[in-house]
């Protein structure tokens, strides 16, 4: 769930005005060490531990943690605090809100669908969701499932219309999936749909909304039935009303200004973010979950190269999107596959190469970083995984 940054700290500056903050906080930068992560020693370790304390000194996170994985095992580091007030270091273990890190989740259940041959990638959406797509050129009838999962849609982002004040009004609101649909469908298409790549989280209500409709069941349930379960991520969760996390985690703070104290916005109703970003889960289990996907144990080879089939975002730097998975270029050589999340008070970034090495990185503080914050969380993925030397690509 990508949010529209700018307008969010606005209405987090008129929260803090209205008495809401927490105090603010101070030296939290205290690195707490796990054992040496997988494979990482040496130079490798003393990167990862330096990228941590950065992320909670001058990035202005509370806390931090980065979860590793390979063939030999998994281990971590955590440097901060997982509550300003009570100091309570950040656990490894810790649970967090991964925001756009559920669409991977979302985009395996389709596209294990179309392995069984009861949904069609170039299908029209229309096929599945009749009527649902309309207005202001916005047309399920030309749209393609395909193009959802990619962000080639050009269907309007419903989050450019929310507005966050009125969301932390009242955080622990129920917001109807369709209400949310067509609330972006107000607002013209962005381009012909395949002409251009731009992200929009309605296209994963979209695709939240179809999984519904061919399998009678909700994401949320095709989730744990299809991934969660096999996999025995114990920690992983697809809430869909309930503001509570389920397991040790960290409050999740936003910062409205650089001088500002932080705002605890731990409670919401995820259901704001739906099928584009609500789900719950640990350093750990996304990193079972990404091995698991891109080494071919939860999609057919048909599906699982269709997945990885990118096209250029357009951003800086050399990111490439596929139907619910980001490639990029590690700086050891060779390919990582992955996605990154934000959503109040949580951010998370996550990754894996086809050689067998994972590695995920979460801060509970969203929005409110520096704006090297999700470069330095993006550098950490990338030293987890350089450890072994150049990386399998694919």
């Amino acid at each position: 769930m990508i949010k529209q940054r700018r307008a969010l700290r606005g209405a987090l500056t008129l929260a803090v005005a209205a008495g809401v903050a927490v105090s603010a906080l101070t030296g939290t930068g205290t690195s707490r060490a796990g054992t040496t992560p997988a494979g990482a020693g040496g130079a490798g370790q003393a990167e990862l531990r330096r990228l941590l304390n950065r992320l909670t000194t001058v990035d202005g996170g509370p806390g931090a943690l980065v979860q590793v994985r390979d063939r030999d095992g998994s281990t971590g580091l955590t440097s901060g605090v997982a509550d300003v007030e009570s100091l309570t270091p950040m656990r490894g273990d810790s649970l967090f809100r991964i925001g756009s890190m559920t669409k991977p989740f979302v985009a395996t259940v389709v596209l294990q669908l179309v392995g069984e041959h009861r949904v069609a990638l170039d299908a029209p959406v229309e096929r599945y969701l009749p009527g649902v797509v309309r207005g202001n050129d916005n047309d399920g009838r030309i749209v393609t499932v395909r193009q959802l999962l990619q962000h080639t849609s050009g269907i309007p982002d419903y989050l450019a219309l929310l507005d966050p004040q009125e969301i932390l009004k009242d955080p622990l609101a129920h917001h109807d999936t369709r209400d949310l649909v067509d609330l972006a469908l107000t607002r013209p298409r962005t381009f012909k749909p395949g002409d251009g790549w731009r992200y929009s989280n309605t296209n994963y209500l979209l695709a939240g909304m179809l999984i519904e409709k061919v399998t009678g069941h909700t994401y949320g349930q095709e989730i744990r039935r299809r991934v969660i379960r096999p996999l025995g991520l114990s920690h992983t969760f697809v809430p869909s009303d309930t503001s509570a996390i389920p397991g040790p985690h960290p409050r999740g703070y936003a910062r409205p200004g650089p001088n500002a104290p932080l705002l605890d916005v731990t409670a919401i109703n995820p259901s704001v973010a739906g099928a584009s970003g609500s789900m719950i889960s640990s350093g750990a289990d996304l990193n079972r979950f990404l091995g698991a996907l891109v080494r071919g144990r939860l999609l057919r080879p048909a599906q699982l190269r269709a997945m990885m089939g990118t096209r250029p975002t357009g951003d800086s730097g050399d990111r490439a999107y596929g139907l619910g998975l980001e490639s990029n270029t590690l700086p050891c050589r060779g390919l990582y596959w992955g996605h990154g999340g934000d959503i109040f008070g949580y951010e998370t970034t996550g990754g894996a190469t086809v050689g067998g090495r994972q590695a995920t990185v979460m801060v509970n503080v969203d929005p409110g970083g520096t704006d090297a914050q999700s470069d330095d969380m993006k550098a950490a993925v990338q030293t987890a995984l350089c450890q072994d030397g150049p990386a399998s690509s694919r």
